[in-house]
């Protein structure tokens, strides 16, 4: 589990929960398993997999490097 990070602001945020927050559920369209990851507000990312198991990992390791990127820009800020 992540630990709980206070901004400069004073607001406490949790990265995991975010980052979970921000992809979507693995959904069949076809002959593929796709999902998506919002980076930023403006910014959806699709990915698609032939294999759901590729998928799942992949999609677990995406929320692991977007939670570490949410840590450091609130460590920052």
């Amino acid at each position: 589990m992540s630990k709980i990070i206070e901004t400069n602001f004073g607001t406490l945020i949790n990265p995991s929960r975010i980052a979970k927050a921000s992809a979507s559920n693995i959904i069949k369209q076809g002959a593929f398993y796709v999902f998506s990851l919002r980076v930023a507000t403006d910014d959806v990312r699709e990915y698609c997999f032939t294999d759901r198991n590729r998928a799942e990992n992949m999609r677990k390791i995406l929320i692991s490097h977007l939670e570490q990127d949410i840590a450091r820009k609130a460590k920052r800020a």
